[in-house]
């Protein structure tokens, strides 16, 4: 197993090399074709995982069948981190939006490791920290931003995490339907339709293919504030 696979990953970054060693002999591979359902809320949460190449759909669904997005997960993140402490059921689904080659640490294997290991402890609490600020981040952005707002916000998220600069331009590598961009921000897809046409009539964000594109960065965050 590449070790530096290993310090891609928040969670592990600050390990020494041969507490990374260790790590990495823990490690499974595993492969999701584009659409395949790695885990569905309520099933028994037993590991973690590493995305190698690709990307995951985190969402939640409704009673009535409402989406929300919660995060793309693409190379280098991870995900399923509670269950490796409490073991409790999953709290959202995950499903391939691409192929995509992971790597699985089972809870069993990783607990044992992580007693012997206080800085791996430490490194674990911070990154959890981080993902409970991005938690509530979200929550305050529904509650005290409008759908603009909160989208060109969203928009900036994703040039930053999946964008790749093109001259003056940011190309998202990331394919999303309106619906599911939608999902993201906590809003309804005609209403994202909309605000998307502003974005174009103003020249700051436009389509390639599939593909959305930023072309004036200061001017989109400017839209955050309003």
């Amino acid at each position: 197993m590449n070790i530096s696979h290993i310090k891609q990953v928040p969670l592990f970054k600050s390990l020494q090399p041969e507490d990374s060693r260790r790590i990495a002999d823990l490690l499974k591979d595993q492969y999701l074709k584009r659409g395949d359902v790695l885990f569905r809320k309520g099933d028994e949460g037993q590991a973690l995982y590493m995305i190698i190449q690709g990307k995951i759909k985190i969402s939640v669904t409704s009673r009535l069948g409402d989406e929300v997005i919660l995060a793309i997960m693409s190379d280098g993140d991870f995900f399923g981190e509670m269950a490796l402490l409490d073991g409790l059921p999953r709290s959202a689904d995950a499903v391939a939006n691409e192929d995509t080659n992971l790597l699985v640490l089972r809870r069993t294997e990783f607990l044992s490791f992580i007693m012997r290991n206080e800085t791996a402890a430490m490194s674990i609490l911070f990154a959890l920290s981080h993902r409970l600020r991005k938690a509530d981040d979200f929550l305050a952005d529904t509650c005290f931003l409008n759908i603009g707002s909160r989208l060109a916000k969203k928009l900036l998220e994703l040039g930053e995490t999946h964008g790749q600069q093109e001259g003056d331009t940011i190309q998202i590598k990331l394919i999303l339907t309106q619906s599911e961009l939608a999902s993201m921000v906590g809003a309804t897809r005609e209403s994202i339709n909309k605000e998307l046409r502003k974005l174009r009539d103003k020249g700051l964000v436009t389509k390639q293919g599939r593909m959305l594109q930023i072309h004036n960065l200061e001017r989109l965050k400017r839209r955050v504030r309003l």
